[in-house]
């Protein structure tokens, strides 16, 4: 193995440990609080941490080995099964990402009608299409033949052995990626941006309030102007940090790799294998960044993992202390003995 490998298998393995821990933990947070439960964007999460979990524990094991022994890990069953969960399950989390967005424009664009245009019988249709749209692929591709391991990205995925089936594949790979990527990154541009917007309406309403009664306030404390205007500002870029971080961190992490998808159908270019390992493992990046986007950097989750950890903590201090209760009435029966 080149230096070069042995960077990019160490990355992959610090991406599954990550997204294992970070995914698991959302699943723990979503059983753990029965409130995270009631609320109908918690179906979209628990199904986009669904999909995470499943890539962490299928894909990118064998995109290690893949990279390792630089050959199909495998026979070409497991490789058929792990290359249609990649495509399923890399649309789905995509459509889901739609969905929370769909839901968050709702809410802030819509708020009094929100709970009767977003059920969870809503939720669940939604769900319903995800589902739908992201094993049409894979089932088409598998009953083409068109799943395989892909040398340029040492991975289980969509990939043409046959000269012959050329132009239909690149109708396919163009349709798939039309239909995931593009659409899902539309969807999130669309419902952010009429989110922004909304939000900076109510930061300038706030703002006038704001100055109004700074002006009334003669006698006010110097410092404590200051912080108000502070907190001004803080209040109209943090829904700006917020949604570019949403619409940011899919561009980051899909982009390249579906560019590269692209790219490749063309026999002019060439593109070099360390680019295609490069750009899988941005794809798999996301797989980390979601649960800390879209869960456990929420105030909610925050307070839900720290009444997790807290209980477990107490739970081991209460058996560390009856351990140490016990061994102590050992000794003194010893003594009396």
């Amino acid at each position: 193995m080149s230096i070069w490998e042995v960077i990019l298998a160490f990355v992959v393995v610090v991406l599954m440990l990550v997204a294992l821990l970070a995914n698991v933990l959302v699943l723990m947070c979503f059983l753990y609080s029965a409130d995270i439960r009631k609320q109908v964007p918690g179906l979209f999460i628990l199904n986009l941490t669904f999909c995470n979990l499943l890539m962490t524990v299928s894909n990118m094991p064998l995109t290690l080995a893949g990279i390792i022994y630089k050959s199909q890990p495998g026979g070409d069953q497991i490789c058929h099964i792990v290359g249609f969960l990649e495509t399923f399950l890399t649309t789905n989390s995509m459509l889901s990402m739609a969905a929370l967005s769909i839901d968050r424009w709702i809410a802030v664009v819509f708020p009094l009608s929100y709970h009767s245009k977003m059920r969870y019988k809503d939720a669940a249709l939604i769900l319903s299409y995800t589902w739908l749209h992201s094993v049409s692929f894979p089932i088409v591709a598998a009953s083409l033949s068109w799943v395989g391991f892909h040398h340029l990205y040492a991975s289980c995925t969509l990939y043409n052995k046959r000269p012959e089936d050329r132009t239909q594949f690149v109708i396919f790979t163009g349709v798939f990626h039309t239909l995931s990527f593009l659409l899902s990154l539309i969807v999130l541009c669309f419902t952010y941006l009429k989110v922004l917007k909304v939000a900076r309406f109510h930061c300038k309403r706030i703002d006038v309030i704001t100055m109004q009664t700074l002006v009334l306030l003669v006698d006010i404390h110097p410092s404590v102007r200051e912080r108000c205007l502070e907190e001004q500002k803080r209040r109209r870029q943090r829904a700006t940090k917020k949604i570019s971080t949403f619409i940011g961190t899919f561009i980051l992490c899909f982009a390249p790799y579906v560019i590269t998808r692209l790219v490749e159908l063309s026999s002019v270019v060439h593109i070099n294998s360390h680019w295609g390992i490069i750009s899988k493992c941005l794809a798999y990046s996301k797989v980390v960044s979601d649960p800390f986007v879209y869960s456990l950097l929420r105030h909610q989750y925050k307070k839900t993992w720290k009444d997790i950890i807290n209980k477990i903590l107490k739970r081991s201090s209460i058996n560390s202390s009856a351990l140490t209760s016990e061994s102590h009435n050992q000794n003194i029966l010893q003594l009396n003995e």
